[in-house]
């Protein structure tokens, strides 16, 4: 039997040149289907990447109670001060906490001609001091007083108006760019920063959207816990505690949700159509092949490797169209650059990533389709009363 199917799949997948217009129907419709696929998910896979490899467990940020995003937190002055010396705070060689009280305000900027909103952060030395990741990596850092700014590198790559000694207008005034920073590709590269200091003077706004502060040492799990239990036992706090990666890894569930569904019903209405696509094809190649069919079965072939032949002729045609699919996804859009509206209601710049897991994926959606387009034409190829296939041929 196993002889059987063998030669009978190799005769198959042989004759696949012979019928090469209507089997390329197959590889072309499943390698749509792939690449619109694999495209999508990249994008939400890009976004995901981003937040989530933004910010520290060993940081932990307060916002004000019950809000989802800085942009929509205030923390008053008068408790700014008590927080930064809550215990489970980090105090530097200098003895003081390692806190930065941070202002998060909407700024606009032009982009392929038209404004878009990108969020400016006002940073204390701290702040800086607290993010080894983040490196001027051309111009300086801005001076405390004055009203300038550092741009990430994503922002400068997707907004314009963003080279070094660049004049923006914020608030009826001038602020001029004077370095770019890098922080490994997260979300904060999408922003500006300035002193925080004078972005609360400019914008009016005296207190802070959130107070980001280092985890005592050795063991940042702990001193969390010992932060949120302070703010929990001090009635004058109506604030919430988590760690900085939390709170950017959140940020990403909704995004991620929603290309999750629409990629959900894109796909399944293209593979509807790619599955019927497989079934026509398929019934094409079992009637040209009626003949050879029912001769294999009329020398005593049973129905099983004739079956197992279309059905490996089906799939065969599925994979080809899935990695060509994958290969045209990886080669248009892993590493493209773009940008979204995030839960701040500013722009994230991110990168797609085609990534294995999603080239899997979507073989894994060819296959089935593969299967499913293949497996009715093979009962039929089966079920083909062998006189009537003769007198046919």
């Amino acid at each position: 039997m196993l002889r059987q199917i063998l030669a009978v799949s190799s005769m198959s997948l042989r004759s696949i040149p012979q019928r090469l217009g209507t089997s390329l129907v197959i590889v072309v419709g499943i390698g749509g289907v792939v690449a619109v696929l694999v495209a999508l998910l990249s994008m939400s896979k890009g976004f995901e990447y981003t937040l989530k490899g933004t910010g520290s467990d060993a940081r932990a940020l307060l916002l004000s109670a019950g809000v989802t995003a800085e942009l929509s937190s205030y923390i008053g002055p008068d408790s700014v001060p008590l927080l930064r010396e809550l215990p489970g705070v980090r105090r530097g060689a200098d003895g003081k906490p390692l806190a930065s009280a941070e202002i998060v305000v909407i700024t606009e900027l032009r982009r392929h001609g038209g404004d878009v909103n990108v969020a400016l952060r006002g940073v204390e030395p701290a702040g800086i001091a607290m993010r080894p990741e983040v490196r001027i990596v051309e111009g300086r850092l801005f001076r405390p007083g004055l009203q300038e700014v550092i741009a990430g590198r994503s922002a400068r790559q997707q907004f314009s108006g963003l080279q070094l000694g660049a004049r923006l207008q914020f608030r009826g005034s001038q602020w001029t760019v004077v370095g770019i920073f890098d922080s490994g590709g997260d979300a904060h590269e999408s922003e500006l920063w300035t002193d925080a200091d004078t972005a609360r003077s400019a914008f009016g706004r005296p207190g802070a959207s959130g107070v980001l502060a280092e985890l005592a040492p050795p063991d940042p799990a702990t001193a969390l816990q010992t932060l949120k239990n302070a703010v929990t036992a001090d009635p004058r706090f109506q604030v919430d505690v988590q760690t900085e990666r939390h709170y950017f890894t959140a940020q990403s569930q909704g995004f991620t949700e929603q290309i999750t569904l629409l990629t959900a019903v894109v796909t399944a209405i293209m593979a509807f159509g790619a599955v019927f696509g497989a079934l026509n094809t398929m019934y094409s190649a079992v009637s040209a092949r009626q003949s050879e069919i029912a001769t294999l079965r009329a020398i005593g072939f049973s129905g099983l490797p004739v079956m197992v032949s279309v059905l490996a002729e089906s799939i065969a045609l599925a994979l080809a169209g899935g990695a060509a699919g994958g290969a045209l996804a990886y080669l248009l859009f892993d590493g493209m650059s773009v940008s979204t509206l995030g839960q701040n209601f500013t722009q994230v710049a991110f990168s797609f990533a085609v990534t294995p897991g999603l080239l899997l994926r979507g073989m894994a959606w060819a296959l089935a389709i593969g299967l499913i387009g293949g497996f009715f034409p093979a009962l039929r190829a089966v079920r083909l009363p062998v006189a009537d296939a003769l007198r046919a041929g």
